[in-house]
């Protein structure tokens, strides 16, 4: 028997499929996690440009099931789950868009062993409104080219440019612990729209939760950061 998606209606499909082809503009070779319980469906990604996870949910017609099994966690390709939902996605009497299958499952990269908690999370203070993170984002995306033109040709190498977006997108938003690279990622995927707009935490993670999407980070100490903007 094969694993079915079947989701609320064709604009859940529809949205998704935006999802994973930006995910995919970063990484052609990505990966994506994909777990299913009841009626939600949650893809987890990681585009290497940002160096943080991103999640996007789909609602789905019907409680996930296949066979006896009730619950779907697999790592697939991004590229095969994007034909599944984009090119073989129909529509089934009453409005509902079916996704004929799964993809088969890959080995996952270490990223995808590591997802935030599914619970636990509360508010954090102090994260500007959306419209002055987006300006934030754009300004920093601005600094980036300007900084990077004003070098000379000599020291336009990978070494300085990743200096810099270091310096830039490690940056935090506000009074708040979230860094600038997790506001431009929610931007280049999609996310930072409309007024919807709140910062989480749940242990060492930050979660940047929008109306069409979220972002996760760890909390400073997490590593390093090689960012060249969209």
């Amino acid at each position: 028997m094969t694993a079915r998606l079947h989701f609320a209606d064709a604009g859940e499909a529809a949205d998704l499929a935006a999802f994973l082809a930006r995910l995919i503009h970063y990484d052609k070779a990505a990966a994506v996690r994909l777990q299913a319980a009841g009626d939600t469906l949650a893809v987890f990604g990681r585009p290497p440009s940002f160096e943080v996870l991103v999640i996007r949910t789909a609602r789905l017609a019907r409680p996930y099931e296949h066979g006896h099994d009730t619950t779907l966690d697999v790592t697939v390709s991004a590229g095969e789950f994007l034909e599944l939902v984009g090119a073989s996605t129909e529509t089934e009497p009453g409005g509902n868009a079916e996704v004929a299958g799964v993809p088969a499952a890959v080995t996952g990269p270490p990223w995808a062993g590591v997802l935030p908690p599914r619970g636990g999370w509360r508010p954090e203070p102090g994260l500007p409104a959306p419209t002055a993170v987006r300006a934030l984002v754009q300004g920093a995306v601005a600094e980036f080219r300007s900084r990077i033109e004003e070098l000379p040709a000599e020291r336009r190498v990978r070494a300085e440019l990743d200096r810099v977006g270091r310096e830039i997108w490690s940056r935090t938003i506000g009074d708040t612990h979230l860094p600038v690279r997790a506001a431009h990622a929610a931007q280049s995927l999609g996310f930072l729209r409309g007024t919807g707009l709140t910062l989480l935490s749940s242990g060492p993670w930050l979660r940047l939760r929008t109306d069409y999407g979220s972002v996760a980070v760890r909390r400073a100490g997490a590593g390093g950061l090689t960012v060249t903007p969209a």
